[in-house]
């Protein structure tokens, strides 16, 4: 289970990143038209902590008692995607395919931070 869990932290972290850096060079209109609700200065301000984000998420490689930030990391990347599923909604939009990527992105994340917390804890 601990391999999976850090396969799968290591694939988040990656996504992410690479998110972050496609939000620094589109707005968020580009992205999803529904999205657009966001300012400008929030959606960079969400690459920034993404960055961050990513970051957390492999630092218990290097030190294991570093692991609460993966933790942390994971429950606010799944917070991010669930904000952007209920933006989505309020805007109106009747195309809801984008919710069901951030849905599975989500709980990518509350599965890691299930594992994390309650089968697999770092030591």
């Amino acid at each position: 289970m601990n391999i999976t869990l850090w396969t799968l932290q290591i694939l988040l972290a990656l996504h992410t990143l690479t998110g972050s850096i496609w939000k620094f060079t589109n707005p968020a209109e580009k992205a999803i038209p529904s999205l657009k609700a966001i300012p400008h200065a929030v959606w960079i301000s969400f690459s920034g902590i993404e960055i961050v984000l990513s970051v957390c998420l492999i630092l218990p490689l290097f030190n294991r008692s570093l692991g609460i930030f993966a933790n942390v990391a994971v429950i606010c990347i799944a917070a991010e995607m669930l904000f952007y599923c209920i933006v989505h909604l309020l805007s109106g939009e009747t195309n809801h395919s984008p919710i069901f990527y951030w849905g599975a992105v989500a709980v990518i994340c509350l599965f890691i931070a299930y594992g994390r917390f309650v089968i697999q804890p770092f030591k």
